[in-house]
């Protein structure tokens, strides 16, 4: 790895960090304006124009082209971005930002066990430790150390279903990497993104219909304009895009050993925000991220060792 590449592929990390990083936090305290089928609708209509945008720039109008690839563009768009979207924020509405942050920094090892389930590729012994020990961390985070305060206030309810937003999401980025060949990394996202977003708007239309939500009023989206720009722009486009870039210049492995900073922030600015924790929580938080950062530590050094 050149200087250059390792400074640019740092710079666009600490971009991809620094967008994703107070999601939850922002996303938490938008939910009373923008329910959760609002606010995915919202976050992915605006920044798809400008992911079209950016990808016909980059690549031309021939790389909006699907290539007999529609179906599985659209069934993976369908469960990456719609069932995400979906999963995550209306879990969010049931449980803290903190805790979602730490069960969706759980795709690591998840991956891991899908491409074993999928593949059969057994990983290594140190890495189901990590994985055993990362699930751990999660169970106290959730609990508090104490099983009854998973079902607080329907806590449990939402932590499953970020945990259901996480699978999903693994499901997306191994289609990424096993159907797509032949596609660039912005090419595959935004492909998959419009039917993804089509999916998030029929969602919204459908529970609208059925009375699950409400179109929200021009007051409730002036109180979150801000919000928006960040969502679509910030999250969206600057952070996906800033994590293909240092993937491509730093490897996959040293870009998601950065991503375990997200946790960390998130916790920060709870704090800040007045937010009080419990020791338990702490510490399933400090065992969670330094699971992943020794497994991540260990495949970094057997993929150099070969």
């Amino acid at each position: 790895m050149t200087r250059a590449n390792l400074v640019a592929g740092l710079a666009w990390v600490g971009l991809a960090i620094l967008m994703w990083t107070p999601l939850f936090s922002v996303a938490k305290r938008t939910l009373p304006y923008l329910d959760a089928y609002a606010l995915g609708s919202v976050r992915y209509a605006a920044g798809i124009v400008l992911f079209v945008l950016l990808l016909v720039a980059a690549e031309g109008r021939e790389a909006l082209r699907y290539e007999g690839r529609l179906g599985a563009a659209t069934l993976y768009g369908l469960i990456g971005i719609t069932g995400f979207n979906l999963f995550v924020w209306l879990g969010l509405g049931h449980t803290r930002p903190e805790h979602a942050s730490i069960i969706l920094a759980l795709q690591t090892p998840l991956t891991a066990i899908a491409v074993w389930l999928v593949r059969g590729q057994r990983p290594a012994a140190f890495t189901i430790g990590c994985v055993l020990l990362a699930f751990a961390g999660v169970v106290l985070v959730v609990t508090q150390g104490n099983p009854n305060a998973a079902f607080a206030g329907g806590e449990l309810l939402g932590d499953l279903l970020v945990f259901c937003g996480a699978l999903a999401w693994v499901t997306y980025t191994l289609a990424g990497a096993w159907r797509f060949p032949g596609w660039s990394p912005l090419r595959m996202t935004v492909l998959t993104c419009i039917p993804g977003t089509i999916g998030l708007l029929a969602a919204n239309a459908a529970a609208v219909f059925f009375r699950f939500s409400e179109i929200p009023t021009l007051e409730a989206v002036a109180a979150v304009w801000w919000q928006i720009l960040y969502f679509s722009v910030g999250t969206v486009v600057l952070g996906i895009f800033g994590f293909n870039a240092a993937a491509r210049r730093l490897g996959p492995l040293n870009t998601m050993l950065m991503l375990n900073l997200i946790p960390i922030g998130v916790f920060a600015i709870e704090a800040a925000l007045g937010r009080s924790f419990a020791s338990a929580e702490l510490a399933g938080a400090a065992v969670v991220i330094g699971a992943l950062v020794a497994n991540n530590l260990y495949l970094r050094g057997t993929s150099t060792s070969r």
